[in-house]
Parts: C-alpha cells; sequence; structure tokens
C-alpha cells in the first residue's frame, strides 16, 4: 500500500491504493455519498497527480454508494478514456452492484467478482 486517504469521519469511507503491473487498484471501506466524494475522487485519480490511464475500484467493503459516487466513477471513466486507459469495478456487494446496474455505469465500467479478475479482463 503506498497510501492511506480518509474523509472527515474515519468511520464513513477510507481508501487505500496500491499500484499493480502499472494499474492503480483502489480498495474503498464504508459508505460512498455527497459527504466524501472529494475523497472518492481523490482516492481514484490522485491528488494534482498525472490521472491514472488504468485504474481498478475495489468496491467489496462498501456498504452504500448513492449518485455522488456513480458520478465520480463517471467523471473518472471520462478522464481515464481521453487518455485510452480504463476504470474496472471488483467485488461490488449486491446492493451496490443493483446500484450500478439501474444507472447504466455497468455498461461502459466493467464490473468483475474480484480485484484479480478485474485486472486480468
Amino acid at each position: 500500500m503506498t497510501r492511506t486517504e480518509q474523509a472527515d469521519q474515519p468511520d464513513h469511507l477510507s481508501a487505500e491504493h496500491r499500484v499493480i503491473d502499472g494499474v492503480r487498484v483502489v480498495t474503498l471501506r464504508g459508505e460512498i455519498d455527497r459527504d466524501v466524494q472529494g475523497a472518492f475522487r481523490e482516492a481514484l485519480l490522485g491528488a494534482g497527480e498525472t490521472v491514472p490511464t488504468r485504474i481498478v475500484a475495489d468496491l467489496s467493503n462498501v456498504t452504500f454508494m448513492d449518485s455522488s459516487g456513480i458520478n465520480v466513477l463517471i467523471a473518472a471513466h471520462l478522464q481515464t478514456k481521453d487518455v485510452q486507459g480504463w476504470v474496472r469495478i471488483a467485488g461490488a456487494p449486491p446492493a451496490v452492484l443493483r446500484v450500478l446496474q439501474v444507472t447504466g455505469v455497468g455498461t461502459f465500467i466493467s464490473c468483475h467478482p474480484s480485484v484479480e479478475q478485474a485486472l486480468t479482463a
């Protein structure tokens, strides 16, 4: 792990990221809503860094995600697409996966059962 980022409310959302074979893998825990969208965006895209070209968002420990999280995922998708990259989602629990499917995000950001599968897709 190279860095841990936490929102103002430590139990609300925590994010850790590491790089595996050039892919930024972000492991998230807690809830993703309007209060933490900035921390979520920074966890995916970095703070003032060059936009990563490939990102896997591990949502296996996310208990809730609203439209704020969807908006961050869409923005990350668009930014990585601009540099011929991608965003993939790993391990989304059923409630979060349902939000991704209902909103249509799952049609352009691929969802995988595990980080390993997302990395090799």
